[in-house]
């Protein structure tokens, strides 16, 4: 039997480069900023499962917390997986050993830890985060947050809730399709999603799209830029984050056209929501305010606006983006947790 329920959970964020972890008591994180350890999701579950568990502990150690007090875990995890943590048995990204097909994550680290598991799509997860920050517990608000990282996540909350959907697929926002010719530099390409999309978000916003769209569509242009004579465009793509930074023109239009890409997808998702706000977060953005604010006004800049009424709706940068993920999937446990409490 667990013991007494406590006002303690925990959030864990299983990446395909790192597994982040965090604790909420209901009014605070326990941790400030990251807690986290190099993911080994690529050696299966038996391993990465039993990584989840002894990161866990290692976190509750350094942290003076005791996983006999947590009530609740929150794992957050990228998909597609149903809203109750199935896998797809198609695989994804980052889940890429054949045994992680049609496993139930939630329910092997539920047993794993003998605590329950409530499970969120990370994207899912980063977007409830933003979206707590930005307008507290109890709203009836609406946000769309877009987060770009190796591919492209993010999630809608309407009226404070996750939009979850029949199969887990709502908020899969990176499988939109966007009219992407109308993007400088784009007009000609074909960018593939690893889905098989042609032109959805993903393929034009995110690592592998700069890596697989963006670079071979552009290069052309600057054909003795030092990313071309790299002859790598893996290794390219993860060097033009800092490149534009520092005001590189090619890294600038390679980001532009990021931005523009969410422009359009955004204008899509007024139409669709109208929304109180728009968040982007993500590793492409965990940058310096003078980038951020440049990228927000280039895709401000892409937005079709053809409401006056929707032309104010602000965009955000996601706040404490590299522990978003961790901290959704916390306050998704709370909601367990105040739903047995009131069982109780």
């Amino acid at each position: 039997m667990h013991p007494p329920l406590t006002n303690l959970v925990a959030g864990v964020d299983l990446g395909g480069t790192a597994v982040n972890y965090t604790f909420f008591n209901g009014s605070q994180f326990l941790i400030d900023g990251l807690c986290e350890h190099p993911s080994l999701a690529t050696q299966g579950p038996d391993v990465c499962l039993q990584q989840m568990a002894d990161g866990l502990e290692i976190a509750a150690d350094r942290h003076d917390v005791t996983l006999k007090d947590v009530s609740v875990i929150g794992l957050g995890t990228p998909g597609p997986a149903s809203p109750s943590g199935v896998l797809s048995v198609n695989g994804s990204t980052n889940f890429v050993h054949p045994a992680w097909s049609g496993l139930d994550i939630r329910s092997a680290l539920e047993k794993k830890l003998a605590l329950p598991v409530v499970y969120i799509n990370d994207g899912n997860a980063g977007a409830l985060w933003g979206h707590y920050v930005l307008f507290g517990a109890e709203n009836r608000a609406t946000s769309i947050s877009a987060i770009i990282g190796t591919g492209l996540g993010g999630g809608v909350i309407v009226e404070n809730q996750v939009l979850k959907g029949c199969h887990g697929f709502a908020g899969e926002l990176g499988h939109v399709l966007l009219p992407y010719q109308q993007i400088p530099g784009l007009e000609n390409a074909r960018p593939l999603c690893n889905c098989g999309r042609v032109g959805d978000l993903e393929s034009v916003c995110s690592l592998i799209a700069l890596e697989k769209s963006l670079l071979p569509a552009y290069l052309a242009k600057y054909p003795g830029h030092e990313l071309a004579k790299l002859g790598d465009l893996r290794k390219a793509a993860r060097l033009v984050r800092g490149l534009a930074e520092k005001g590189d023109p090619l890294a600038r239009e390679l980001f532009a056209a990021q931005a523009r890409a969410l422009g359009l997808f955004f204008d899509q998702m007024i139409n669709t929501f109208d929304p109180d706000a728009l968040i982007v977060g993500g590793g492409a953005i965990e940058t310096g305010a003078e980038f951020q604010q440049w990228f927000i006004s280039e895709i401000r800049a892409a937005l079709l606006g053809q409401w006056q009424e929707t032309g104010g709706i602000p965009i955000h940068i996601m706040p404490n983006g590299d522990t978003a993920g961790a901290r959704g999937a916390a306050l998704d446990a709370h909601k367990l947790l105040t739903a047995l409490f009131t069982r109780s």
